[in-house]
């Protein structure tokens, strides 16, 4: 695992020396550079975890990113895959040691937040179409089970932390690229700091025909943040917005069509004009306040969706509105001889969605005369099939202690509890439509333990044992193969028990490396599947029991004018007990997920400009259950040139990048268990692009 820059880890390494040598000396903890927020509760190095974290920053080890998909901001994090589909209507797929590798929308099995704040919905899925990329800082993952600390879809975590303004009081940058495929993007950013105070704020738009027919894109998005920090405390306003117009979905490939032609799309997404349009908003408040005792954080945040999203089986209308909050206090302190550091926490969060489904009237072919299904033949919407209100709620409280045992040894221990509640509440009801409104409640309680050996100031080792759990999304309730609406009452949550042990430091000459193995044993996987009559709706099952064994490596290295880094992930991933029908799939490979990935970076800085070389070598990996078919492996290079010239506080940057350099063609995402053959998402070939950057600011008056 390459943790980011050997600056982060240095000033790391600076913060545990001096902790070292002043104990009582507790400012430290507050130096920006090493904060590590992603382990509730604790805020300092990476080395003081008693799990697997990555803290990344991307726009400085590895710069000139077109901050275009999740793929570029979440390279070199081994254990972590981001599959880009090409597919502007439909998010990327994130995973973590497998968690959310076969989501079939948005990103699910794990926990994604903006700084602190959760983009994750109560039923655990989470859109990550209107998290801006511009003003990432760094990014903080915690690998491995999580819900003792984050609740429902605790697979792992992954908080995007914005950026730090320049220090000046105005700032403004314009930036526009241009690329393949007649994608450009257009950037204004603002930002400044006066005293305690700071704000930034940017605007993004996005235009592009996409790599694959049929996967146009209009995109705008903004960000904004104001934050205080004043009297022992640090508090924060964020805004994050979307406006998608269009976003075209070209549907995934037969193995016949990618390789007759990756760049078609699925002919019916065509004749359907599968598509979506989103507008959504969202505002939060963050909030930290030392005491003389202890520590106290609190967040709320409210936000609206709306979602327009024709797909091949009919139409689905979205308005949703979600909000929540949370609260915890951490306190030090000293218990029999020990010393102690307490978290506790509650959190709470609520979604409701008035869902309208539609008949798909595009192509059927077009009646030429109204029809009871499609009563207007020049309307694409036709009779309504599903209008209900959905209400999903979640609270959870967690207790967290890590107590020192002497100058080496910190056992950590966490729980929490959590209840989710769905309720459907049916609006079409009728002679011939019964009442499907209904309600389910979902429990469960998450532990954790984890004990950390120092074995020097700048080496750890640690082993836990984790939980995690995962419900099955709104989405997912309702959608029943007996073709009945409401929420299906058999499909159960999901429940996993991981085992890890690890190795992390930092060595001379400013080398930082990881190691971790892990297994993980799961119970009632959620399991996805299409029915061939369904014409893609996605279903869901609960395989008995499945097993995860895997091993992941980092390391980054820092000298002079060179940085490297690279990421290595081993994954076992099969079903131990899993039989649909007749067909026994005990001993197959999991889908979705290759078996071994190597991830490989190098910047080189001079005074000309930096040379950014990226390399990623993954292996083919299985697209059903049976495992009777898959995806070929793949080894992609990128490398692009960055040039800064500056004056003052005046700075021109020009980039000029290849994706794919050598024109491979290759499967960068799979649709498993896809009824009729469509596995395949091809992922872009060779596409040149260039970039142009100006930066100015007005210093603070002396």
């Amino acid at each position: 695992m390459k943790f980011g820059l050997s600056r982060i880890w240095i000033l790391s390494a600076v913060a545990l020396v001096a902790k070292r040598i002043g104990a009582q000396d507790t400012s430290v903890t507050r130096l920006a550079p090493v904060v590590v927020e992603v382990g509730r509760g604790t805020h300092g190095s990476p080395l003081d975890l008693p799990f697997a974290v990555s803290v990344e920053t991307p726009d400085s080890s590895r710069p000139g990113q077109r901050h275009l998909s999740l793929d570029e901001t979440l390279s070199l994090i081994p254990g972590l895959s981001v599959s880009n589909r090409n597919n502007p209507s439909q998010d990327p797929r994130i995973s973590i040691r497998g968690f959310g590798a076969r989501s079939a929308f948005g990103v699910r099995g794990i926990r994604v937040l903006r700084d602190g704040l959760p983009l994750t919905l109560p039923d655990g899925q989470t859109p990550v179409d209107y998290m801006d990329l511009e003003s990432v800082g760094r990014v903080e993952v915690m690998r491995g089970s999580a819900s003792s600390l984050y609740g429902n879809a605790g697979g792992g975590v992954v908080d995007i932390r914005t950026s730090d303004p320049l220090p000046v009081p105005v700032s403004g940058e314009a930036r526009l690229s241009t690329g393949a495929f007649r994608t450009r993007r257009f950037v204004a950013k603002t930002g400044g700091t006066a005293g305690g105070f700071s704000y930034q704020g940017n605007v993004a738009r996005v235009e592009s025909d996409g790599y694959r027919e049929y996967s146009r894109q209009r995109t705008t998005n903004g960000f904004g943040r104001l934050s205080l920090d004043a009297g022992g405390g640090s508090y924060a306003l964020e805004w994050l917005g979307l406006k998608t117009p269009l976003a075209q979905n070209p549907g995934s490939l037969t193995r016949a069509q990618f390789d007759a032609d990756p760049r078609m799309a699925d002919p019916l997404s065509i004749r359907k004009a599968a598509r979506k349009e989103v507008t959504q908003s969202q505002l939060g408040l963050t909030g930290r306040h030392n005491f003389t005792l202890g520590e106290v954080e609190a967040s709320a945040y409210a936000g609206t969706r709306s979602l327009s999203n024709p797909l091949t089986f009919g139409i689905v209308d979205v308005g949703r509105t979600i909000s929540g909050g949370n609260v915890r206090a951490t306190l030090p302190l000293s218990l029999l001889g020990e010393d102690h550091r307490l978290t506790a926490g509650t959190e709470l969060q609520l979604e409701n969605d008035l869902r309208l489904n539609y008949t798909n009237c595009n192509n059927i072919p077009p009646p030429t005369v109204p029809t009871a299904t499609c009563p207007d033949p020049a309307s694409e919407r036709g009779s309504v099939t599903l209008n209900q209100r959905e209400l999903i709620s979640s609270i959870g409280s967690y207790l967290r202690d890590e107590m020192a045992l002497g100058d080496r040894y910190t056992l950590t221990g966490a729980a929490r509890t959590d209840a989710v509640r769905f309720e459907v509440k049916d609006r079409l009801i009728n002679a011939t439509n019964p009442d499907d409104s209904g309600r389910r409640l979902l429990h469960a309680i998450s532990p954790m333990v984890g004990l950390l050996a120092r074995l020097s100031p700048l080496q750890s080792a640690y082993a836990n044992i984790s939980s995690a759990f995962e419900t099955p999304t709104a989405t997912e309730l309702g959608n029943q193969p007996s073709g009945a609406a409401g929420i299906n009452q058999d499909l159960k949550p999901q429940r996993s028990i991981s085992y890890e042990a690890g190795l992390k430091g930092i060595r001379t000459a400013g080398w930082q490396y990881s190691a971790a193995v892990f297994a993980t044993r799961v119970q009632d996987e959620l399991i996805p599947y299409d029915i061939p009559a369904s014409g893609g709706r996605r279903y869901y099952r609960n395989a008995g029991r499945t097993s995860r064994r895997g091993i992941e490596l980092g390391t980054g290295l820092t000298a002079g004018a060179l940085d490297l880094g690279g990421a290595y992930t081993y994954a076992n991933y099969r079903f131990v007990d899993f039989t649909v029908d007749t067909a026994h799939y005990a001993g197959n490979r999991i889908p979705g997920i290759p078996r071994q990935t190597l991830q490989a970076s190098a910047a080189v800085r001079s005074g000309v400009g930096t040379l950014v070389a990226e390399a990623t070598l993954a292996d083919g990996m299985f697209v059903n259950d049976a495992n009777s078919e898959s995806s070929p492996g793949y080894a992609i290079v990128n490398a692009r040139v960055v040039s800064i010239a500056s004056m003052g506080l005046s700075a021109a940057e020009i980039t000029l990048g290849v994706q794919n350099i050598f024109n491979r063609r290759y499967v960068s995402s799979v649709n498993v268990n896809a009824a009729g053959g469509k596995f395949y998402e091809p992922g872009s070939q060779r596409a040149v692009y260039v970039g142009v950057s100006l930066t100015g600011a007005v210093k603070r008056a002396r």
